[in-house]
């Protein structure tokens, strides 16, 4: 797995340990595992969010576990154009590539621990797909999509691309030393992440080393989830045992805590863990296919509005940003 990491951990600032009398510890109010589905042109995935409900999720909306598969030449696939409009989606490349282009003129190729930040606001058509040579030769790939959700008065924010490379992700370590914490958006004890975002929120990738055990300080007004990507461990006050392919929801308090079984499989000697939390919004969530508003109506116009070509233009010259058109045929900066 050569998302960003260091050859020696001890040379990393720790996170600050949590009192363990003021700062309550978190239980678990669910362990729900991922089916597996194919998106886009047939890549493999996991729905990490399947049969979680949207309340325990906020300000969350979706997220796949992008393979993790070995395509043999020919075989790597991605996603046709299509539009979205009312979210942000995020895209975190843990192993291969993935090349992205929009309506707006953002676009690029992310690979080991990059990530692409896309809002999508007002509206906006992209297409996610390998390389060409990654199709020719194959190779493995292996990553995440995030859907997170703008509140009713940034649905028609103007559309915009980040490219977060690998090297501006912000490395820390826990306080015993034993996992590396990938601090990507938002911030945990006073240590910030590279990801601007609208909807207050933290995104982390740890990875714990066996036996060891993370417990981080978490904002008490987030929600908390943490997906296994790959290892065993347990999580929790109560220590409930948790698994690759499962999620887990927590319940209230101020530190997160997972712990890696002390035996791991020898092909994940490690745990990798996928830790988010946000401020959630508490709107009406209109969700169906693309799009993500706040009411059924906004969203059968946000079909009509694609439909009359009015979420931008295919292909986009890159770097020339088209202009959105508002349901009030209005254009928006």
């Amino acid at each position: 797995m050569p998302a960003i990491t260091v050859d020696d951990i001890t040379v990393l600032p720790r996170i600050p340990a949590p009192d363990p009398v003021l700062a309550r510890e978190r239980g678990v109010k669910s362990i729900t595992r991922a089916p597996s589905a194919f998106e886009g042109e047939g890549f493999p995935v996991r729905r990490a969010f399947a049969g979680v409900d949207l309340r325990d999720l906020d300000p969350f909306i979706h997220l796949d576990q992008m393979g993790e598969v070995e395509y043999a030449p020919g075989e790597p696939k991605g996603t046709p154009w299509h539009p979205h409009r009312g979210f942000e989606t995020v895209t975190y490349m843990i192993d291969g590539i993935f090349e992205h282009q929009d309506s707006n003129g953002g676009g690029g190729s992310i690979t080991n621990g990059d990530t692409q930040w896309m809002t999508a606001g007002a509206g906006i058509l992209h297409i996610e797909k390998p390389p060409e040579h990654l199709v020719v030769s194959g190779g493995l790939f292996h990553g995440f999509q995030l859907w997170v959700n703008l509140p009713r008065s940034r649905k028609w924010a103007e559309p915009r691309y980040q490219d977060l490379r690998a090297e501006e992700v912000t490395l820390v370590a826990s306080p015993d030393g034993g996992a590396l914490v990938r601090i990507i958006a938002g911030e945990v004890a006073g240590f910030s992440g590279p990801g601007s975002t609208y909807t207050p929120m933290t995104q982390v990738h740890a990875t714990l080393s066996p036996g060891a055990q993370l417990r981080l300080p978490w904002r008490a007004d987030f929600n908390g989830l943490l997906y296994v990507l790959n290892g065993d461990g347990v999580v929790g006050s109560e220590r409930r045992p948790i698994g690759m392919g499962q999620l887990a929801v927590y319940g209230p308090g101020e530190v997160l805590t997972v712990e890696a079984e002390r035996v791991q499989e020898s092909r994940s000697p490690k745990m990798d863990v996928l830790i988010l939390g946000g401020l959630p919004i508490g709107e009406p969530v209109a969700w169906m296919g693309p799009f993500v508003m706040n009411t059924r109506e906004e969203v059968l116009q946000a079909f009509s509005d694609h439909q009359a070509g009015r979420l931008g233009s295919i292909p986009a010259v890159h770097g020339a940003p088209s202009r959105v058109i508002a349901t009030d045929g209005e254009p928006r900066a």
